[in-house]
């Protein structure tokens, strides 16, 4: 064997595992101490074990994602490309085409900060420290309604967070059940004689028909109601948050990926002069659309759904309260 294989071979030999099996077979290396082991396990549990001392809130955390996380999975955690949502999907698991994202799918939010933890930022996994995870975690609990913007998620706060889908998971106990009747020799009797392929995979939803791009619009729309709550406007203000990483309102405002919200309420669609708006918005506006109080809820619920082809890439507030504040605090900036 020349010098050059012995070294390999070598080298290979003592980059294995040492557990005792290896250690006894080859001859080398030490079972590893439980000091050692210790040092390489960062799992954390369901019941929280493993969960290290820190702490994070979802305003720290919106920076963090924007630095970190955003390039993949989008400023509001809606995803980019085939890169996955992190928010948004409630209620849709009895759908044919759920959305699953770790507010509408996940059962435990400790498998959130594990994985992120140990796997991201992608292509930088282990940078992040104990409280940039805690922050991130709060900020996609945040971007799925389940907390406030100034709730500070920590070790001693963490099981304070209700997961929605928390119970729709069950034991697997298939071992024990099912496992004994698909071991041991097979039958190879009684087999289909022929093959055939009865469906294919299908992706729904990518290519929307002109219709379906156009929104329903009313061309009598609703008249903004005179009265203003100015409370109702403070929580808008708070709301709002969610919304400035694209849109500005108020004096010296300028569009940015979205359109200035400046006089928005009970004004046309698509009036924003210098912004360029999508094919869809243009043909509501045509048709006559006016962001009266009403469409702006519906199309503030569900952006994508009420507007197909729209550029709005938010999620959307799911809340009806969330909805009528931040509408509140539109009506404050008037032209």
């Amino acid at each position: 064997m020349s010098k050059f294989l012995k070294s390999t071979a070598l080298l290979a030999a003592l980059s294995l595992p040492a557990s005792p099996v290896l250690a006894e077979k080859f001859g080398l290396g030490r079972p590893a101490l439980p000091e050692e082991i210790a040092a390489w396990d960062g799992d954390i549990m369901p019941d929280g074990t493993g969960l290290p001392v820190g702490s994070g809130d979802a305003l720290i955390g919106e920076e963090i994602f924007a630095t970190q996380c955003a390039a993949c999975h989008g400023d509001f955690a809606e995803g980019i490309d085939n890169w996955p949502k992190l928010a948004g999907g409630a209620d849709t698991l009895d759908h044919e085409d759920p959305l699953k994202t770790v507010g509408s799918y996940w059962p435990y939010l400790s498998t959130a900060f594990d994985y992120i933890k140990r796997s991201m930022p992608y292509g930088n996994a282990g940078t992040l420290s104990d409280d940039d995870v805690y922050a991130i975690v709060a900020y996609i609990l945040y971007s799925n309604d389940l907390i406030e913007d100034d709730f500070v998620l920590s070790n001693e706060s963490f099981f304070d967070v209700e997961m929605p889908n928390a119970d729709g998971f069950i034991l697997d106990n298939r071992a024990e059940t099912e496992y004994a009747r698909w071991t041991g020799e097979p039958c190879m009797q009684n087999c289909k004689s022929e093959v055939k392929v009865t469906m294919r995979a299908m992706v729904l939803d990518v290519t929307p028909t002109e219709q379906e791009e156009s929104a329903p619009v009313d061309a009598t729309p609703a008249p903004v109601v005179a009265a203003f709550d100015a409370e109702l406007a403070a929580q808008g203000e708070k709301v709002f948050k969610k919304c400035k990483a694209c849109h500005q309102i108020g004096e010296g405002a300028k569009n940015r990926s979205g359109p200035i919200l400046t006089g928005i309420v009970g004004n046309n669609a698509g009036a924003v002069e210098g912004f360029k708006y999508s094919r869809a918005l243009k043909q509501a506006a045509e048709g006559g659309l006016v962001w009266s109080e009403i469409e702006l809820a519906a199309f503030l619920a569900k952006p994508k759904s009420y507007m197909k082809g729209t550029k709005m890439s938010f999620a959307g507030l799911k809340k009806e309260t969330d909805q009528a504040a931040v509408i509140e605090y539109l009506k404050s900036f008037k032209e």
